[in-house]
């Protein structure tokens, strides 16, 4: 029995069409999730983490949180739309409000579908496994979105493969129901170069549409090689400088003492920790992380507190490794610069976290900080506050005392090029650039 070619038509084309709607429909979910994940990150990650507790509590699971609570029904939405609306309403919500003496922002712009799309995102989060000490490796946000990236060109090429063959299946049962004779000695492939020479336009515009998306693929690859955003090793003891620097208001160089006069801001020894916890034991659950700090410097609190001698280092997990080819020095930004240390690291005063690097849009939202858009600690972030930093002081500056440590640098700029010098007149400003920040060797061994 000879199936008719609008049968086989149907057949092949029904396979088509389910192929293209399941990649639509994966290409929606994604975008879906997409939204949510850049919503949390705008709007949320300032005070919340999803499964630690920060400014603001822990989101991870958080509808289920308030259902269990005995929470209205939608109230958990309009808590993020506006809180102090839920909390007229809602019982719960009243009762959340007393969680911390920080008010929540205002979300009103927020729909009823972009809160759930966050939630989504929220819960769809699985805890990141212990990070082991050792080299810090490239993963992060930016390779895994490259990867989903790469995972939806996989797919509609072989859409786009199976495509092909469905029509070379088509046609060659359209010759036969047509009775047309056919030479059984061709193969798939010589029947497909014959095609592909026919429809020769067609196909070399596809191969070259095909070749340039594998090349922007692979630049866009190597462009997130050591592209850190984000990353946050695990700890040996959990440093939270919210309450450090925020809660008691340690200043960030009275532990990282060598920031001043050094290249490295330097880690703080177990006895400045002892400065402190000598005396501030802790309660509940901080007793025994306060214990880790004891046991490495060899102290019993007991009795007064005394000395045993036998110490234990404490192993940290770095968060970030400077090429070995590149030079910084912290010195030359905070002392000299006067760069002030949220401008890299963030706020160190809401985060929870001991150590992680900061994406490049929550230091642009801190106030204070130069806005910048390149991926935090690469190369074109660097550049970028290079070109915008301005630098203070010198005889470019009225009324400044001709003594300032880049006297000898503006005077080069007066006398020397003259079209950053016209850059200057232009904008009045003397920025990192001007003064020779973009020259190769600045940074670069």
């Amino acid at each position: 029995m000879k199936i008719s070619n609008s049968q086989m038509f149907r057949v092949n084309m029904k396979w088509a069409l389910a192929l293209v709607l399941s990649v639509l429909f994966m290409g929606a979910s994604q975008s879906y999730a997409q939204e949510g994940e850049s919503l949390f990150k705008a709007k949320c990650a300032t005070c919340h983490q999803v499964f630690k507790d920060m400014t603001g509590p822990k989101l991870y699971e958080v509808r289920k949180k308030w259902e269990d609570g005995g929470a209205k029904e939608g109230s958990v939405i309009q808590w993020v739309q506006n809180w102090q609306k839920a909390v007229a309403m809602d019982p719960y919500a009243k009762q959340v409000s007393t969680w911390s003496p920080t008010a929540m922002s205002v979300f009103a712009d927020l729909t009823d579908e972009q809160v759930v799309a966050i939630f989504d995102y929220v819960d769809a989060q699985e805890e990141k496994v212990a990070v082991v000490a050792g080299p810090v490796d490239g993963t992060n946000g930016a390779t895994q979105e490259e990867e989903s990236l790469s995972f939806v060109w996989l797919i509609l090429g072989a859409i786009f493969i199976v495509i092909i063959l469905s029509v070379g299946g088509v046609r060659r049962q359209l010759k036969l129901v047509a009775g047309e004779a056919e030479d059984t000695g061709l193969t798939y492939a010589q029947e497909f170069k014959a095609w592909a020479w026919k429809y020769r336009l067609y196909v070399g515009l596809g191969s070259a549409v095909i070749v340039i998306s594998l090349i922007v693929g692979l630049f866009l690859t190597m462009y997130s090689v050591n592209v850190m955003s984000d990353y946050q090793p695990s700890q040996p003891i959990d440093f939270p400088h919210s309450k450090h620097a925020g809660l008691n208001g340690i200043d960030c160089k009275y532990c990282h003492n060598s920031v001043e006069d050094s290249k490295t801001a330097g880690l703080p020894t177990v006895n400045v920790c002892m400065n402190c916890h000598k005396q501030v034991q802790g309660q509940g659950e901080q007793v025994a992380k306060i214990q880790k700090i004891y046991d490495a410097a060899g102290f019993s609190p007991e009795g007064g507190g005394q000395y045993s001698g036998k110490t234990e280092p404490i192993v940290w997990n770095k968060v970030h490794n400077l090429p070995d080819h590149v030079y910084f020095n912290h010195s030359q930004h905070v002392k000299v610069g006067g760069v002030d240390c949220k401008q890299c690291h963030g706020d160190m005063t809401k985060q929870v976290e001991t150590a992680r690097v900061v994406p490049v849009e929550e230091l642009s939202e801190i106030e204070g900080n130069i806005k910048l858009t390149k991926p935090t600690l690469t190369m074109g972030w660097c550049i970028e506050c290079h070109g915008a930093k301005e630098i203070s002081g010198g005889p470019l500056a009225e009324g400044v005392e001709g003594d300032s440590y880049y006297d000898e640098i503006h005077r080069r700029l007066l006398n020397n090029d003259k079209s950053l010098y016209e850059g200057y007149l232009e904008d009045g400003k003397v920025t990192v650039k001007e003064l020779g920040g973009w020259e190769c060797a600045k940074c670069h061994y």
